[in-house]
C-alpha cells in the first residue's frame, strides 16, 4: 500500500466549527483512503531551527490562537501519538542528512488538528507532529519530503498543512472576495496541471500576486514538502476545490501521488483532476 500526500488548506482556526465546502471533501477522502498506521503532519505554527518530531502518545491539543469563539476553545482532538512512527520519521529524515530530535511535551498545533477535525473526524488514526524547518530555500523543502516519502509504502500518510493564500491583514480588513487571491490559486492549479515544478519552486517570483497572497511564505511551504514526498508520481494530482472564505482565504486542498487505479485511488466525488478543474475556470 502506497499512499498519497495531502497539502491542505487548514484556514481559520473556525474551519473547526465552519467545514464550508472542503471540510466535507476532506471527511470524504479520508473514507476513501485505506486507512494509514498513522498521519504524520507538517503545520506551519510550529517552526524549528532544527527539525523536531513529537513523540508523545498521548498529544495535547493546542490552542495557539486567541480572539476567536470561546466554543473553539473547549474542543479537543483526542487522538493517540503514535512513538513508534515518531522513530522512523527520525530514522528516515537522518538517512537523507537532515538530523531530528525526540520533542516528548509537543501537542497538536490548530495547523495539524484543525484539518484532522474533518479528515478523520472519529481521532482514530494516530497522529505525529514534524516541526517545518527554519529556511527560506524552497529546495530543502522539496529535499525534507522527498526524505519522507518511504514512509507512504509504509502506511503512514504524510498530510502537509498550510493555507493556499495567507493574507491576514487582508482578512481583518474584510471586504469581499479579493481577485488576487482567486487567480492565484488558479495559478497554483494551473502549475501543479502542467507539472512545472520549476515555477513552483520559483512561485514567488513567477505567481501573480505572489506576495500580496503570502506576505511571509510559511503557510505556503509545506505545499513542496507534500510534493516532494510524493516524489516522481506528484503531478499525478487532484484538487479539492474549497473556494474562497472571508474573500481572502483560500481553501483548496491537493492529493499528490495518485494514481489512476489503486490503493491510493480517490473517487471523482470527493475531487477532480487538476488539469480537468483548471479546465472548468
Amino acid at each position: 500500500m502506497t499512499l498519497p500526500t495531502l497539502f491542505i488548506s487548514h484556514g481559520a482556526p473556525t474551519f473547526a466549527l465552519e467545514p464550508g465546502i472542503i471540510g466535507p471533501r476532506l471527511t470524504a477522502l479520508g473514507r476513501q483512503l485505506p486507512k494509514p498506521r498513522a498521519v504524520v503532519v507538517v503545520s506551519p505554527h510550529w517552526i524549528t531551527a532544527g527539525l523536531e518530531v513529537a513523540t508523545s502518545a498521548r498529544p495535547e491539543t493546542i490552542h495557539d490562537f486567541g480572539g476567536f469563539p470561546e466554543a473553539l476553545y473547549q474542543l479537543r482532538y483526542p487522538a493517540a501519538g503514535a512513538p513508534e512512527v515518531a522513530a522512523e520519521v527520525l530514522e528516515a529524515l537522518a538517512r537523507a542528512g537532515f538530523p531530528g530530535r525526540s520533542n516528548p511535551h509537543r501537542g497538536l498545533d490548530h495547523g495539524a488538528w484543525v484539518p484532522l477535525m474533518h479528515l478523520y473526524p472519529q481521532a482514530d488514526v494516530p497522529v505525529v507532529q514534524l516541526s517545518l524547518p527554519m529556511t527560506g530555500s524552497p529546495q530543502v523543502l522539496l529535499a525534507l519530503g522527498r526524505a519522507l516519502a518511504p514512509l507512504r509504502q509504509q502506511g503512514v500518510l504524510l498530510l502537509a498543512s498550510g493555507s493556499i493564500t495567507h493574507n491576514l491583514m487582508d482578512f481583518r480588513l474584510g471586504g469581499g472576495e479579493a481577485a488576487y487571491a482567486r487567480e492565484f490559486m488558479e495559478w497554483v492549479a494551473d502549475t501543479i496541471a502542467a507539472g512545472d515544478l520549476d515555477a513552483l519552486l520559483d512561485l514567488r517570483r513567477r505567481a501573480p500576486h505572489a506576495v500580496r497572497a503570502h506576505p511571509t511564505d510559511e503557510h505556503l511551504q509545506p505545499l513542496l514538502v507534500a510534493i516532494g514526498a510524493a516524489g516522481e508520481d506528484w503531478a499525478a494530482a487532484r484538487r479539492l476545490e474549497g473556494g474562497l472564505v472571508y474573500g481572502v482565504i483560500g481553501m483548496d486542498s491537493y492529493a499528490f501521488g495518485v494514481t489512476a487505479g489503486g490503493a491510493n485511488q480517490i473517487d471523482h466525488s470527493a475531487s477532480t483532476p487538476v488539469s480537468a478543474a483548471v479546465a472548468a475556470h
